[in-house]
C-alpha cells in the first residue's frame, strides 16, 4: 500500500484535517495528523478514530504497524514554536 493510499484513507475520515503527513514503506507507516476535529478528546480516542480509518488496510495486512502523532491545531503550534 503507497503512502497516497493511506492518506486517502485518512483523509476520507478527517477531510478538515490541517496537516497530515504519511512516511515510511508502506507497511510501517509513521502518520502525523492535525485536526481540529480531536478538540477535548484523550490520545486513546484520537488513536481510535485514525486506525478506525486503516481498519481494512491493517486487517487485510497491507499495513503491519503504524505509529502516529495525532494532534489539535494548538498542540501542533506548540511543538512547532517549541520543538
Amino acid at each position: 500500500m503507497t503512502n497516497e493510499e493511506i492518506s486517502t484513507l485518512v483523509r476520507a475520515g478527517f477531510p478538515q484535517a490541517e496537516t497530515l503527513r504519511v512516511e515510511g514503506d508502506g507497511h510501517k507507516v509513521q502518520l502525523t495528523l492535525v485536526s481540529a476535529d480531536f478538540e477535548g478528546q484523550r490520545a486513546l480516542q484520537r488513536q481510535q478514530r485514525v486506525y478506525a480509518c486503516l481498519q481494512e488496510a491493517i486487517a487485510s495486512g497491507a499495513i503491519h504497524a503504524v505509529s502516529m502523532r495525532v494532534l489539535t491545531p494548538q498542540e501542533w503550534q506548540k511543538i512547532s514554536m517549541f520543538g
